[in-house]
Protein backbone atom coordinates (compact mmCIF):
# COMPACT_ATOMS: atom_id res chain seq x y z
CA UNK A 1 0.00 0.00 0.00
CA UNK A 2 0.67 3.67 -0.60
CA UNK A 3 1.76 5.43 2.70
CA UNK A 4 1.30 9.00 2.37
CA UNK A 5 4.48 10.45 4.53
CA UNK A 6 7.47 13.09 3.92
CA UNK A 7 7.93 11.65 0.77
CA UNK A 8 5.16 12.44 -1.10
CA UNK A 9 5.77 15.90 0.06
CA UNK A 10 9.21 16.22 -1.26
CA UNK A 11 7.62 14.30 -4.83
CA UNK A 12 5.13 16.73 -4.94
CA UNK A 13 8.01 19.61 -4.31
CA UNK A 14 10.34 17.87 -6.61
CA UNK A 15 7.87 18.13 -9.49
CA UNK A 16 7.31 21.41 -9.25
CA UNK A 17 10.44 22.80 -9.19
CA UNK A 18 11.06 20.52 -12.37
CA UNK A 19 8.17 22.05 -13.92
CA UNK A 20 9.77 26.04 -13.12
CA UNK A 21 12.87 24.70 -14.25
CA UNK A 22 12.01 23.21 -17.39
CA UNK A 23 9.88 26.22 -18.08
CA UNK A 24 12.14 28.33 -17.87
CA UNK A 25 14.77 26.29 -19.70
CA UNK A 26 13.01 24.78 -22.18
CA UNK A 27 9.72 26.23 -23.08
CA UNK A 28 9.89 29.22 -22.99
CA UNK A 29 12.91 29.33 -25.42
CA UNK A 30 10.79 26.81 -27.76
CA UNK A 31 7.98 29.36 -27.35
CA UNK A 32 10.08 31.86 -28.44
CA UNK A 33 11.11 30.65 -31.04
CA UNK A 34 7.68 29.48 -32.58
CA UNK A 35 6.74 33.20 -31.81
CA UNK A 36 9.39 34.62 -33.84
CA UNK A 37 8.67 32.30 -36.77
CA UNK A 38 4.77 32.99 -36.43
CA UNK A 39 6.00 36.69 -36.72
CA UNK A 40 8.56 35.98 -39.91
CA UNK A 41 5.81 34.30 -41.53
CA UNK A 42 3.20 36.84 -41.07
CA UNK A 43 5.83 39.20 -42.67
CA UNK A 44 6.48 36.92 -45.64
CA UNK A 45 2.88 36.79 -46.28
CA UNK A 46 2.52 40.47 -46.01
CA UNK A 47 5.77 40.79 -48.19
CA UNK A 48 3.91 38.20 -50.65
CA UNK A 49 0.93 40.09 -51.19
CA UNK A 50 2.40 43.56 -51.95
CA UNK A 51 4.64 41.66 -54.38
CA UNK A 52 1.45 40.05 -56.01
CA UNK A 53 -0.19 43.66 -55.47
CA UNK A 54 2.89 45.42 -57.38
CA UNK A 55 2.99 42.61 -59.95
CA UNK A 56 -0.96 42.88 -60.46
CA UNK A 57 -0.26 47.01 -61.23
CA UNK A 58 3.18 46.76 -63.23
CA UNK A 59 1.21 44.01 -65.60
CA UNK A 60 -1.76 46.69 -66.28
CA UNK A 61 0.71 49.58 -66.62
CA UNK A 62 2.27 47.07 -69.21
CA UNK A 63 -0.73 46.42 -70.72
CA UNK A 64 -1.67 50.11 -70.82
CA UNK A 65 1.52 51.40 -72.49
CA UNK A 66 1.48 48.58 -75.11
CA UNK A 67 -2.01 49.21 -76.05
CA UNK A 68 -0.94 53.02 -76.29
CA UNK A 69 2.04 52.04 -78.35
CA UNK A 70 0.26 49.90 -80.88
CA UNK A 71 -2.06 52.49 -81.57
CA UNK A 72 0.31 55.22 -81.98
CA UNK A 73 1.77 52.40 -84.45
CA UNK A 74 -1.14 52.31 -86.76
CA UNK A 75 -1.08 55.88 -86.44
CA UNK A 76 2.49 56.39 -87.85
CA UNK A 77 1.57 53.68 -90.45
CA UNK A 78 -1.51 55.40 -91.26
CA UNK A 79 0.34 58.94 -91.70
CA UNK A 80 3.09 57.07 -93.71
CA UNK A 81 0.83 55.44 -95.90
CA UNK A 82 -0.98 58.85 -96.97
CA UNK A 83 2.10 61.10 -97.34
CA UNK A 84 3.45 57.56 -99.70
CA UNK A 85 0.12 58.04 -101.31
CA UNK A 86 0.27 62.02 -101.88
CA UNK A 87 4.22 61.50 -102.47
CA UNK A 88 3.81 58.85 -105.41
CA UNK A 89 0.69 60.97 -106.73
CA UNK A 90 3.20 63.99 -107.06
CA UNK A 91 5.80 61.98 -108.32
CA UNK A 92 3.59 60.28 -111.08
CA UNK A 93 2.14 64.07 -112.25
CA UNK A 94 5.53 64.83 -112.48
CA UNK A 95 6.71 61.59 -114.29
CA UNK A 96 3.51 62.59 -116.31
CA UNK A 97 4.27 66.17 -117.08
CA UNK A 98 7.96 64.76 -118.14
CA UNK A 99 6.37 62.78 -120.28
CA UNK A 100 4.52 65.25 -122.13
CA UNK A 101 7.46 67.77 -122.39
CA UNK A 102 9.36 65.32 -124.01
CA UNK A 103 6.33 63.80 -125.55
CA UNK A 104 5.75 67.79 -127.01
CA UNK A 105 9.85 68.13 -128.29
CA UNK A 106 9.92 65.27 -129.94
CA UNK A 107 6.58 65.34 -132.11
CA UNK A 108 8.47 68.74 -132.95
CA UNK A 109 11.18 67.25 -133.93
CA UNK A 110 9.60 65.55 -135.94
CA UNK A 111 7.48 67.80 -137.77
CA UNK A 112 10.43 69.69 -138.81
CA UNK A 113 12.05 66.67 -139.99
CA UNK A 114 9.14 65.71 -142.02
CA UNK A 115 9.07 69.48 -143.65
CA UNK A 116 12.59 69.34 -144.51
CA UNK A 117 12.25 65.64 -146.02
CA UNK A 118 9.08 66.83 -147.86
CA UNK A 119 11.13 70.02 -148.58
CA UNK A 120 13.48 67.83 -150.30
CA UNK A 121 11.14 65.55 -152.34
CA UNK A 122 9.33 67.89 -153.43
CA UNK A 123 12.58 69.58 -155.42
CA UNK A 124 13.25 65.78 -156.42
CA UNK A 125 9.26 64.82 -157.71
CA UNK A 126 10.83 66.10 -161.40
CA UNK A 127 13.35 63.46 -161.49
CA UNK A 128 11.50 60.73 -159.90
CA UNK A 129 8.70 61.09 -162.33
CA UNK A 130 10.86 61.03 -165.25
CA UNK A 131 12.87 58.08 -164.08
CA UNK A 132 9.45 56.28 -163.35
CA UNK A 133 7.67 57.44 -166.55
CA UNK A 134 10.74 56.24 -168.13
CA UNK A 135 10.80 52.74 -166.29
CA UNK A 136 7.71 52.55 -167.29
CA UNK A 137 7.60 53.23 -170.89
CA UNK A 138 10.79 51.84 -171.88
CA UNK A 139 12.54 54.79 -173.19
CA UNK A 140 13.52 57.78 -171.50
CA UNK A 141 12.03 61.26 -171.92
Amino acid sequence: MITIDITVLIQIINILILIVVMNAVLYKPVRAVLAKRREKIAELANSIETFKKNAELRKEEIARKLNDARKKAKEEIEKSKSSAQVSSAESLAQVRQGALANKTVQLGEIQKEFAEAQKQLSGQIDSFASDMAAKILGRSI
